[in-house]
């Protein structure tokens, strides 16, 4: 292993650490989840990495159509449930926004994808690694993307689609809180 390599993971934290710090929360409740998100990234060095168990960082995308009359959503696989792309960040990904537009293309198939700014912060429970309640930390972007480029379903979904905010399936809160996150940005 070269010492780029042992960098990489701390850099990684670092970046994850920068993106939090200059990120303005809209409100106080997301606020308080940046707050906790700092927190746990200077207790757990690897805060940012899917080892650390028990809880760690994700990145996820609300893709959108310049026109924010259109998002793309993915059927989870495991969950049965319409979402945002996104998934774990790897040693491979530069930066947290990376991982974000790395998940949105392996997720969606997508080819043109814009990466946007942080739009919202979401603490959820998974059912990820070996300990329980384990919690995803999720740093969620905003990624624009011509609705004319047709989705493809990945290993992780049953289904990937776009749909006009008039005829949007059954989703939940917070999904429907990104989407409105994503309007505004």
């Amino acid at each position: 292993m070269t010492s780029r390599d042992r960098s990489k993971p701390m850099e990684l934290a670092a970046g994850c650490r920068a993106v939090l710090a200059a990120w303005r929360p809209p409100d106080e409740d997301q606020e308080r989840l940046r707050t906790a998100y700092l927190d746990h990234l200077r207790r757990h060095p690897d805060g940012w990495s899917r080892d650390c168990v028990g809880e760690h960082l994700t990145a996820s995308s609300m893709i959108i159509s310049p026109e924010r009359d259109r998002v793309l959503l993915t059927l989870h696989r495991k969950l049965g449930r319409w979402l945002q792309t996104g998934g774990h960040i790897e040693t491979a990904d530069p930066d947290l926004g990376s991982a974000a537009l790395r998940e949105a293309a392996e997720e969606s198939g997508l080819a043109e994808l814009t990466l946007g700014p942080v739009l919202r912060l979401s603490r959820h429970e998974v059912p990820c690694g070996p300990v329980r309640p384990a919690y995803h930390l999720d740093v969620q972007y905003l990624i624009t993307a011509d609705p004319a480029q047709p989705p493809v379903v990945s290993s992780e979904s049953t289904d990937v689609q776009w749909f006009s905010l008039d005829r949007l399936p059954a989703i939940d809160r917070t999904v429907r809180e990104l989407i409105a996150a994503a309007r505004r940005c």
